[in-house]
C-alpha cells in the first residue's frame, strides 16, 4: 500500500514508492539488532588468536552497542529535523564500510575502533528503518503487518548471516565481515528509492522538545525501553557466553556453534510472520507477560541443563520471546510519543536496546568468571522473573486489544 509524504524542504507532496520502499527497508533491517551474531561464529577463535579473555572477545561484538547508545540520540534529532532518508542512507554506507574493515585488521585496539565507528552507521540503520516504516506505513494493520515482517526480516538476518559467517569463518576469522559490506548497496538503494520526507519538527512555530521533556510527559516509554534494554541484555547473554559454554561440552567447530543463533533466529521469524494475527487476539500486557516467561525459562534450561542438543531448546525459547517482544514494543514507543518527536523516541530505543548489548558481558562476564556460566544464566533468569513480577503488579496502561495507544499513557 502506499503512503503520502510531505518533502517540506521542497514543497511537494508525494507517494511512497510501495514494495521498493519496503523491501530497501526489510534488507537494512536483516542488518540491525542481530549485527553482532554475524561474527559470533568465530568469537572464539578470534579469541584465540588474538590472545584476549573471553570478556575482551565479547567486546568485539558489543562494542557497537556503546557507540550506538552515545550516538543514536544525535541521530534522531537529525531525522526529526531533515527527515529519514539521507540519514539512513548515509548511516548504511558507514555500516558497510566500517563493518568491513574486520576483513584486513589483526590488531585487537584497531579492531575495537572500527566497531565503535561501525556502531555510528548501525545506529542510523536502526533508527531510520523503524522512522520510515511509521512514516510510510501508518494504517493499524498494515503497520502491524510491516511490523511484523520487520521482525522477520531482523530475524532472518540472525538466520541467514551467521550461517554464512560460519562458512566463512571456517576458512579465516576475518571472513565473516565481508558481510557488513552489504551496507554500501544498500545505503545507495535507499538514497534513490525513499521519498525525501520533511523533518515535522523544523515546521516554523512548532515548539520543540529535548528528550528529558519527551520521558517526563510520556512516562510510560521509561517501562518500554527497560523492558529492551533487558531484552537487549538476556539474548547477548546468550550470544556471548553460549559459544563458551558449548565449548566446554565440546562444541568448537563454528558451523555447529552457529545453529544455535540460527534457531532463535528462525523462531523470530516464524513468530513475526504471524505477529500481525497474533496481536489482534492479544493485549500488549498479556503479549508482554508471554515473552517475559519465554526468557526466564530460556535461562533456567541453560542454568540446568548440559546435553548440547538439549540445549538447543533454549535459544528457541528466547527466540519466541524476542518475536514477540520486538515488534510489540518497538510500535508501543513509536506510537507512544508525538509524531514530531518520534524520531527521538526511536533513538532512546536504540540507546537502550544497544547499550544493554554492550553492557551485557561487562555485567555477566566477571560474575561468570569469579563463578561459572551455569551461574550467570541462574542470574539471567533471575532478571527476567524480577521484570515478569514488575509487569505483572503494574499492568500497562495500553491494555486495549488491537490499540497501542498514542499519547500520555
Amino acid at each position: 500500500m502506499s503512503a503520502t509524504t510531505t518533502d517540506t524542504a521542497g514543497g511537494d507532496t508525494r507517494p511512497g514508492t510501495g514494495a521498493g520502499a519496503l523491501w530497501v527497508l526489510l534488507l537494512a533491517s536483516t542488518l540491525t539488532v542481530m549485527a553482532g551474531s554475524i561474527i559470533t561464529p568465530v568469537l572464539e577463535v578470534i579469541r584465540g588468536d588474538l590472545g584476549v579473555t573471553g570478556t575482551a572477545a565479547g567486546l568485539i561484538i558489543t562494542a557497537h552497542g556503546l557507540a550506538i547508545a552515545l550516538s543514536s540520540p544525535v541521530i534522531g534529532w537529525m531525522i526529526d529535523r531533515w527527515g529519514v532518508r539521507v540519514p539512513l542512507g548515509a548511516g548504511l554506507v558507514l555500516y558497510g564500510l566500517a563493518g568491513g574493515l574486520g576483513l584486513v585488521l589483526d590488531s585487537y585496539p584497531a579492531l575495537i575502533a572500527s566497531r565503535f565507528v561501525f556502531g555510528i552507521g548501525a545506529a542510523a540503520v536502526f533508527s531510520g528503518t523503524t522512522v520510515a516504516m511509521f512514516v510510510l506505513y501508518r494504517q493499524g494493520d498494515e503497520r502491524d503487518r510491516v511490523m511484523g515482517l520487520r521482525g522477520t526480516a531482523t530475524s532472518l538476518g540472525g538466520v541467514v548471516w551467521p550461517l554464512v559467517g560460519g562458512v566463512l569463518g571456517g576458512l579465516s576469522w576475518h571472513g565473516p565481515f565481508g558481510i557488513y559490506l552489504l551496507g554500501v548497496p544498500l545505503g545507495i538503494a535507499t538514497l534513490l528509492l525513499l521519498p525525501r520526507t520533511g523533518g515535522v519538527d523544523a515546521t516554523p512555530g512548532r515548539p520543540r522538545k529535548g528528550m528529558f521533556r519527551l520521558v517526563r510527559d510520556y512516562p510510560a516509554l521509561l517501562g518500554y525501553y527497560g523492558l529492551q534494554a533487558l531484552g537487549a541484555i538476556l539474548m547477548y547473554a546468550l550470544v556471548v557466553f553460549l559459544p563458551q559454554r558449548l565449548g566446554q561440552l565440546g562444541v568448537e567447530r563454528p558451523i555447529l556453534v552457529s545453529l544455535y543463533t540460527v534457531v532463535m533466529a528462525a523462531t523470530m521469524s516464524l513468530v513475526g510472520v504471524f505477529y500481525a494475527r497474533i496481536r489482534r487476539g492479544s493485549t500488549y500486557q498479556r503479549l508482554l507477560v508471554v515473552a517475559l516467561s519465554c526468557w526466564a525459562a530460556c535461562f533456567v534450561l541453560l542454568a540446568v541443563v548440559s546435553q548440547p542438543i538439549v540445549l538447543l531448546l533454549a535459544p528457541v525459547l528466547l527466540g519466541l520471546g524476542q518475536g514477540i517482544a520486538l515488534p510489540a514494543l518497538t510500535v508501543l514507543v513509536g506510537e507512544g510519543a508525538p509524531a514530531d518527536l518520534r524520531g527521538q523516541a526511536t533513538s532512546l530505543s536504540g540507546t537502550t536496546t544497544f547499550l544493554g548489548q554492550f553492557l551485557s558481558p561487562l555485567l555477566l562476564g566477571p560474575l561468570i568468571g569469579a563463578t561459572s556460566i551455569p551461574i550467570g544464566f541462574a542470574i539471567s533468569a533471575g532478571l527476567a522473573a524480577v521484570a515478569l513480577l514488575a509487569l505483572l503488579s503494574f499492568p500497562l496502561s495500553v491494555d486495549r486489544v488491537g490499540a497501542p495507544g498514542a499519547g500520555k499513557t
